[in-house]
């Protein structure tokens, strides 16, 4: 029996603690979490990161394996944990959403709808593109590593077995969605600007030249200066995402 016991406090129990909120994360997380991702791949990644994850975390874990309505609620906690941190790492992303649809409007693509594989909704051209392209980055600069990382830390700002102040983690949702909504418009903001030049050249050039279908020239000039912005500043846009993704994760880790 002591064998068994200890088996159950170092395998399995400790395998299932790590699960739970290592798996909730990668659940919602970008990429891994997105929803045309299938359900399986996202558990096969959540059963590989616990495998690899567990034997790190060892030192946070109880020493003794709690019973009954103790080891559910221990579960619904690492649940909340995790929801938690899968949240905010999806909030910081629909930033680049936020960005394109701002973008899509001010050069004149705003009626012009597609499927957006980061939310399986239907959504603008630019946002689609700036999300599906902000999770290849995020991949390529290896900030799935800076979040895996980050629920690891998590341990020691939410420890096993302590109950979450949940009015903390609700400020820092909100928070953390006041930065990703201001991080889109401050990406989406040279387009506006543009948006309104020309707007102002077509009226002053709709006064001068009346007789002249000024929506007709300019429309078509206004989605090529557009994306031609785009293709000058996408460099800058997703390296400032980056930035405040990387930043946003931090602020949630270091409980605001």
């Amino acid at each position: 029996m002591p064998l068994l016991e200890s088996f159950l406090t170092t395998g399995v129990f400790a395998f299932l603690i790590v699960f739970v909120r290592l798996g909730t994360a990668c659940m919602i997380m970008p990429g891994v979490g997105d929803s045309l991702t299938p359900a399986s791949v996202r558990l096969y990644i959540a059963l590989g990161l616990c495998l690899v994850l567990t034997p790190v975390v060892m030192p946070y874990l109880p020493a003794r394996l709690p019973g009954g309505a103790m080891l559910i609620a221990l579960l619904c906690t690492e649940f909340v944990v995790g929801l938690f941190l899968g949240t905010v790492a999806r909030i910081l992303i629909t930033a680049l959403d936020t960005a394109g649809m701002l973008i899509s409007t001010a050069s004149g693509l705003g009626s012009a709808q597609m499927l957006n594989p980061a939310f399986a909704t239907q959504g603008s051209l630019v946002g689609a593109f700036l999300s599906v392209t902000g999770v290849l980055v995020f991949f390529a600069a290896n900030m799935h590593h800076f979040l895996f990382e980050a629920i690891v830390k998590s341990y020691r700002l939410f420890p096993i077995g302590e109950v979450p102040d949940t009015s903390d983690m609700l400020d820092v949702v909100a928070r953390t969605v006041s930065v990703s909504f201001a991080a889109g418009v401050s990406i989406a903001g040279p387009f506006l600007v543009l948006s309104v030049l020309i707007y102002v050249w077509m009226g002053v050039l709709s006064r001068l030249m009346p007789a002249i279908q000024i929506f007709l020239i300019a429309v078509p000039l206004q989605i090529i200066i557009s994306l031609l912005a785009l293709s000058l500043t996408a460099s800058a846009i997703f390296l400032y995402w980056l930035a405040t993704f990387r930043d946003g994760m931090t602020f949630a880790l270091t409980g605001g």
